[in-house]
């Protein structure tokens, strides 16, 4: 609207030109949107305003300062802002602040506002000279310019060709309206809403663990309705389920180090891993697995520990119990296993439940493998009571193992885990292929095979292995043929200092020497050329 005061006119009409301009809805609808971008202020209109008393305003500091830092203002408040603020405070990406905040709003607001003033145009006798002069409103569809004025004949010629183009592809509400100008009309809306709109993988509630103590229930993307209230009503053991989330991705980055897909995690993207958890892969089911224990091992262990006001040690372990070595009495604070897995279930589960498809199935198994794993590892840890500890008195408590056993487990599922595929009704799977064994209430379960992680490929998730340091002599996953998918490798001589001949002295110090050793790293290349996966 800042360019509005061009310097541009408009041709005089004589009183002969006052005839009706009859406009159809396609015409009114490209005038409301891109002829006032045509429309100038008449000359003389323009000239008398610069004579208008403007002391009033001018007195005014607010007015002044608004009209002095309008453009800074205007980029500050309209741009910046609506795009940081997203991004600092909640974690939202850059691009979907950008697009979400500016574009999208301003398309709706200006469309809308311009939808508005095509609308409430109604035909109307084109107005005279002098009428133009008083109201100093220029015309851009004028029926008559003259021929000296090239720029206005290029404006008229190109609103009446566009003006044309629409009335011939879209036509007004009438009864003989076909239907394929009605489907035309929808495509092109949707068209706009998907270009307007930008691609975004699903979130999950994962993103948790990236927020630490800045857990804001309304502003964590990826949550269902069910999860954001147990979140609101349960604040405390959001920062346990965000604890939770740090150590079973650590966990995973670890069983996984040797590996071409080693889990990586990406900063500020809310689906954790980015588009690999799209593919309904054996990665897909393992993190959903471990994703699930690891909730229930946070939760369990602030339980015991007391961090949590609604619940502490399990209340089920009460009175005298037997195991093969004898009797013992139940004591001490056992592991609530039982809250975590309840609250767990309730809170990983929900996202699940709410979708009635074959990969909401495949996830809700995996997430109870998960949850299973956690209890299978509850020991039993006792202390002996009697005469030079002579175990007459036995008094024994549940405890959680170190998680390092869960993942080891679930690895294990992993390699062992059962390709399948849904059933008709969708209530339960069925082996893939014939011969393949049936999955049991233990076994990961997925539906499409995994991509080799070769290369870098943005639609499947990959990053590549190009850069991984690898083993030259291993013959394993680690290895350097296996890792960098037979490219070969670069070796590059390192020096590393380490702390060595560590020495205690009195009193209270340890001193150590620096030792310098000289290894050789091994990393893998790069692919050539983008044909190479092809070529393989």
């Amino acid at each position: 609207m800042m360019c509005m005061n061009g310097p541009k006119t408009t041709a005089p009409t004589t009183n002969s030109q006052k005839h009706t301009l009859t406009l159809t809805i396609p015409a009114m609808a490209f005038s409301s949107h891109v002829s006032w971008l045509l429309v100038c202020k008449y000359p003389a209109v323009k000239k008398k305003g610069g004579k208008l008393d403007m002391s009033d305003l001018k007195a005014k500091k607010l007015v002044m300062f608004q009209r002095r830092y309008y453009k800074p203002s205007l980029l500050l408040m309209c741009f910046i802002l609506p795009t940081l603020v997203p991004c600092y405070c909640w974690g939202e990406t850059f691009l979907n602040s950008l697009f979400v905040s500016i574009f999208l709003q301003y398309a709706l607001v200006l469309n809308a506002t311009w939808l508005t003033a095509a609308g409430r145009s109604r035909p109307r006798p084109r107005p005279s000279v002098s009428r133009s002069r008083r109201t100093g409103l220029g015309r851009p569809f004028s029926s008559a310019p003259k021929a000296s004025d090239k720029k206005l004949q290029l404006e008229t010629w190109l609103i009446d060709t566009i003006s044309s183009v629409i009335a011939s592809k879209i036509r007004p509400a009438a009864p003989d309206v076909s239907p394929a100008s009605a489907r035309l009309g929808l495509a092109c809306l949707l068209l706009l809403l998907l270009l307007t709109l930008p691609a975004r993988v699903d979130t999950s509630w994962w993103y948790i663990g990236a927020l630490g103590a800045r857990v804001i229930c309304d502003n964590i993307p990826g949550l269902v309705s069910r999860q954001r209230q147990l979140c609101q009503r349960y604040p405390d053991i959001m920062r346990s389920v965000g604890e939770g989330a740090r150590e079973w991705i650590r966990e995973c980055q670890h069983q996984f180090r040797h590996h071409r897909w080693n889990c990586t995690t990406l900063d500020r993207d809310h689906t954790v891993f980015g588009r690999v958890m799209l593919r309904s892969s054996r990665e897909a089911a393992f993190v959903y697995a471990i994703s699930s224990a690891g909730v229930v091992h946070a939760i369990t262990r602030a339980c015991s520990q007391g961090e949590l006001s609604v619940c502490s040690c399990d209340p089920y372990t009460r009175g005298r119990h037997h195991d093969q070595r004898g009797d013992f009495d139940w004591g001490g604070c056992s592991d609530n296993i039982h809250y975590g897995v309840r609250f767990a279930k309730a809170f990983v589960d929900a996202k699940e439940k709410r979708l009635k498809d074959a990969r909401a199935l495949m996830n809700l198994h995996n997430n109870r493998c998960g949850r299973t794993a956690v209890r299978r590892f509850l020991k039993l840890e006792c202390k002996c009571h009697g005469v030079s500890g002579s175990c007459t008195l036995r008094t024994c408590w549940r405890a959680l193992s170190d998680f390092r056993r869960t993942g080891d487990y679930l690895r294990r599922r992993y390699d062992g885990a059962v390709q399948v595929t849904a059933t008709q009704d969708g209530a339960n799977f069925t082996a893939a292929r014939q011969g393949y064994r049936h999955a049991t209430r233990t076994d990961l379960v997925y539906f499409d095979n995994s991509p080799d992680y070769c290369v870098l490929d943005k639609a499947a998730g990959s990053l590549g292995t190009a850069g991984r340091v690898c083993s030259k002599t291993s013959k394993g996953t680690d290895g350097c043929e296996i890792m960098c998918c037979g490219r070969g490798y670069d070796t590059t001589r390192v020096t590393r200092v380490t702390q060595c001949e560590c020495k205690f002295h009195w009193c209270c110090a340890v001193r150590c020497k620096e030792c310098r050793n000289t290894v050789d790293v091994h990393t893998c290349k790069a692919p050539k050329k983008a044909e190479w996966l092809d070529q393989t």
